[in-house]
């Protein structure tokens, strides 16, 4: 069957280019009474963010006359204080915006980029092996952020706002400090020991020798001033000036290499956003450097030949799972930054590609994968954060940023507050070895100088006849397929909060299992996967895994943040993951003047 299917892979490969046709241009939906989405106005806002304090400050911008890209930097960057696990200043991400009086979408890409000292041999150890520490600790491990850039791209080209009024919230909290969370507290633990490595960390996280603890007023006063002379100066106030200089001196000292004209250098990229059609929806979603948003339109163009809704649980768990494993082998093969490799995007975005892939499933059985390791996926969902938000003009943003693992690169530059991230092991720092995330990449994804590394981050939205969504999510590798089945989960009628809350489970091609979520998948439909020949990791079945040696976790999955507008009775409505306790989406209503 492995032979086969390559054969078949290979075929489709070789042809795709010939049959792919150009995308057909979408047709702009009607609502129920005939009128276009672009002429109606949604009653009010509608913010959804992994922390109330960022959920409030977005909802507050717009209270003063902000539009949704102006809560956007109100969001993104409260969310930078408040959220040091998941994202910050010293990192990066993706906004898709959608501006509704051009009834425009755009892509701003502010994925940090790879410093030119950093070449593979710098992450090899003396045996020519991958050296993880280095590539995920410390001053080696971080890119050049593009967090800073985007703010201020957001509000110079779309915000209505002062980046003084914008950034308000966030030097606010900073300064007077806010609650340590319990999942802040735990991540805190789970890299205590690499923190306290820099003493520019030590002086943030552990000031008095006690690190932190649920229930401690946090506070940030060097981060204020970072973001206070951003607000004063843009671009300049953090790639140029004193915080350049302290984030140089501050990475050389631990025995980095940044350069002063590096972080000068460091620029946004606008790009389009991928477009295509699964059923009655259009989804417009992330371009490369994501990795997403190819695998989304691959994905859901090969279930698109199943009607899901007449299948058991288990039939629907296995072709999603089919999906889910090609989509992810085209992923380590072909994707990196659109600036450095060509990438074949014609094909793989093609419906007639997604149908080659499709016959290349059999209905009742799994497709072995290519086995290079036999370590379980790492679990992951407190890094990265996502938001998402509708104004009342129906301008919208989706947004994922990130510093990658726990608390980055665990390195603070002393006097600026920036927790720095460690994205450069999302580069393919030894081709053919698995990352922190045990997926792989080969040369489209290796380090060069200035180069963007590939990124799982899946910012998206749905237009239909009657309805448009804002979603997407942390974790990791799992963000694609979790976008995955927040959209099937849309598809099926669900509202934003029930999308929020649904169980997952996953599949990226190696490790050739399908790891799920406590009670993502009942005893009968884990038996039948297995009777198709699929591995299965099922927190359910723990005490037969304790006997068989095996993996047990509980563990969730993911911070899913979602908006949506239903055009047929003009209302909206948020969805915040359950699984995050300090997380909250909010509608507020305008009146009819507004």
């Amino acid at each position: 069957m492995k032979h086969l299917f390559k054969f078949a892979l290979l075929l489709v490969v070789a042809f795709a280019p010939v049959l792919a046709v150009p995308q057909e241009a979408a047709t702009p939906p009607q609502a129920a009474d005939g009128s276009r989405p672009e002429t109606q106005k949604p009653p009010g806002v509608a913010v959804a963010s992994a922390h109330a304090l960022a959920t409030e400050a977005g909802l507050q911008v717009m209270r003063e006359g902000g539009n949704a890209f102006d809560a956007a930097v109100a969001v993104s960057s409260t969310l930078s204080v408040v959220e040091p696990i998941s994202s910050g200043l010293g990192g990066g991400g993706l906004f898709l915006l959608h501006q509704a009086d051009e009834d425009r979408d755009v892509f701003v890409d502010a994925r940090e980029i790879a410093p030119a000292s950093a070449t593979m041999e710098r992450y090899l150890d003396e045996a020519g092996e991958l050296d993880s520490d280095r590539a995920t600790n410390g001053p080696w491990a971080a890119g050049i952020p593009g967090l800073p850039a985007a703010l201020v791209h957001l509000a110079e080209r779309y915000g209505k706002l002062p980046l003084r009024t914008t950034l308000a919230p966030a030097i606010r909290v900073a300064r007077e400090g806010f609650p340590v969370y319990g999942r802040m507290a735990r991540g805190y633990e789970r890299r205590r020991e690499v923190m306290n490595r820099y003493p520019g960390t030590r002086a943030v996280y552990a000031p008095e020798g006690r690190g932190l603890q649920e229930g401690d007023l946090f506070r940030q006063p060097d981060l204020a001033r970072t973001l206070e002379r951003l607000a004063a100066q843009g671009f300049d106030g953090f790639y140029r000036g004193e915080t350049a200089r302290l984030l140089v001196e501050g990475v050389n000292a631990e025995g980095g290499q940044w350069t002063a004209d590096e972080l000068a250098g460091y620029r946004v990229a606008e790009r389009d956003p991928i477009r295509f059609r699964y059923r009655d929806w259009e989804i417009v979603t992330a371009p490369p450097p994501s990795s997403g948003g190819v695998a989304l339109a691959q994905m859901l163009q090969i279930l698109a030949g199943w009607d899901l809704d007449e299948l058991d649980p288990a039939q629907r768990t296995h072709l999603t799972v089919e999906a889910m494993r090609r989509a992810f082998r085209d992923r380590t093969f072909y994707l990196g930054d659109p600036d450095f490799v060509e990438i074949p995007m014609r094909t793989l975005t093609s419906r007639d590609y997604a149908a080659g892939l499709r016959a290349t499933i059999h209905p009742r059985k799994a497709t072995p994968s290519d086995l290079l390791s036999g370590e379980p996926t790492p679990l992951e969902d407190e890094e990265t954060t996502h938001f998402s938000i509708i104004d009342a003009d129906g301008n919208r943003v989706a947004a994922t940023q990130t510093v990658n693992l726990l608390f980055g690169s665990g390195l603070v530059a002393p006097g600026t507050g920036v927790l720095l991230n460690n994205e450069m092991d999302d580069f393919a720092l030894k081709p053919g070895t698995p990352n922190a995330f045990g997926v792989m990449g080969f040369q489209a994804n290796a380090p060069e100088p200035g180069k963007r590394m590939l990124s799982s981050m899946t910012p998206s939205f749905m237009v239909s006849d009657d309805r448009i969504a804002v979603l997407g999510t942390p974790g990791g590798t799992r963000i694609i397929t979790m976008v995955l089945l927040g959209m099937l989960g849309y598809d099926a009628g669900l509202d934003a909060q029930a999308v929020a809350a649904l169980p997952r489970f996953h599949h990226q091609w190696i490790p050739d299992r399908i790891s799920a979520e406590g009670g993502a998948l009942s005893a009968e439909t884990v038996r039948a996967l297995r009777a198709m020949g699929h591995e299965v990791d099922a927190p359910d079945e723990e005490a037969e895994m304790r006997q068989a040696g095996g993996r047990t976790s509980s563990h969730v999955w993911g911070n899913l943040q979602t908006v949506a507008w239903d055009l047929r009775d003009n209302t909206l409505e948020g969805g915040s993951d359950p699984r995050n306790p300090v997380g909250k989406a909010e509608v507020e209503l305008r009146a009819a003047a507004d």
